[in-house]
């Protein structure tokens, strides 16, 4: 009886999380929901820095206002640039560690988590590594270039110059994150807190992307990062998994090691026998957690194929002498890991693992 009684409680409070989730309000992270450490943050240094930009000429009617009429004069503005927050721990042992989110978020994946759990940011500069968390190029504090829209809305453009800018909605998150199934339930093994989804959709934004030029602004900035850290660990989730790749392409000196971490494709463009030399000197680790055959909200798309190709970039890099490893996370007991693997119960564990892999002395490594 009693446990009938645990098993009803348990699916009204898996109910009661998912009707929170999928309401119209979304319930923000609290303060004190924070769970605080009990030994102090020691830091040498904390900061943050804006890399890169380009400074462009802007109409009156480009720059509008904040009444929506136009400025007096014509101006400039910058675009393209990179925020970047960071701390430097008291005393540092290791490479710099650089942090690129994914998809519709902020460099906030690498905080707090959304239970208030400690993020990899703070725990990689407690193990001594002075680590820096990016905006992408068009997000969040690196701000958006709002040109083209002011010209559709002054009618200078047509409403199809629009670029895309899009978010993941509470309900496909659930899917396309793998935490659960679409206007389902959360899997029974996630390591994901489903208890904190609200706070997960709070933090969800506008992704811009579309608006950038191409190459995408952040592969160089995060190479001109790299080299003013005199070298780094580049490391990339999700829609930024493939940007170390692209970030060693344009700095292979500086950029020293490489996680991708749950990237859609590892071949986000046909690497040509001289850039898969390049990956060759440079050690990289692959990691994909559990669930890659749940079902995605993203037409076309599966996270196996993913991983498949991402197994066979691995097969590649090694093929020409490179130092590529895949890190499954079940083949390591770890089971139940979403695709939002930094924020899971157990993301300090695959802190551990990562932090491992970067303590190792690699014979491909360019150090």
């Amino acid at each position: 009886m009693k446990s009938a009684s645990k098993n009803i409680i348990s699916a009204y409070a898996a109910s009661l999380m998912l009707a929170l989730f999928f309401s119209s309000i979304a319930s923000a992270q609290q303060v004190q929901d924070v769970k605080r450490s009990a030994k102090p943050l020691v830091l040498k240094d904390r900061g943050s820095l804006v890399i890169g930009g380009t400074s462009i000429d802007q109409t009156r009617e480009q720059l509008s206002s904040i009444t929506g009429v136009p400025p007096a004069q014509d101006g400039h503005i910058t675009i393209d640039q990179m925020y970047v927050d960071y701390m430097i721990p008291q005393n540092t042992s290791g490479l710099p560690i650089v942090l690129v989110h994914g998809a519709t978020l902020s460099g906030k994946t690498y905080d707090t988590t959304p239970d208030g759990r400690m993020g990899w940011y703070e725990y990689f500069v407690r193990k001594g590594h002075a680590t820096y968390v990016v905006d992408q190029s068009s997000r969040a504090r690196s701000g958006v270039d709002i040109s083209t829209y002011n010209d559709v809305r002054t009618g200078k453009q047509p409403p199809t110059a629009l670029p895309n800018a899009f978010r993941i909605s509470q309900e496909d998150g659930l899917a396309q994150f793998r935490i659960g199934i679409r206007n389902g339930k959360p899997f029974a093994d996630t390591q994901f807190p489903v208890e904190a989804l609200d706070a997960l959709a709070a933090q969800s934004i506008p992704d811009f992307n579309a608006s950038l030029p191409q190459p995408n602004p952040t592969y160089a900035n995060l190479a001109i990062l790299s080299r003013e850290l005199g070298g780094a660990v580049v490391v990339g989730h999700s829609e930024g998994g493939a940007y170390p790749l692209h970030a060693a392409l344009a700095d292979s000196a500086n950029v020293k090691k490489m996680i991708l971490i749950e990237p859609g494709t590892c071949h986000d463009t046909a690497w040509t026998p001289a850039q898969m030399k390049t990956f060759a000197a440079i050690p990289t680790l692959v990691v994909f957690g559990d669930h890659l055959d749940a079902k995605s909200t993203v037409e076309g798309f599966t996270w196996q194929s993913a991983y498949t190709d991402c197994e066979r970039f691995v097969s590649e890099v090694n093929a020409v002498g490179g130092n590529a490893t895949m890190l499954y996370l079940p083949d390591h007991g770890m089971k139940g890991n979403s695709h939002l693997l930094i924020m899971d119960r157990n993301n300090l564990k695959i802190a551990d693992l990562l932090l491992g892999w970067i303590s190792k002395k690699n014979a491909a490594s360019n150090k």
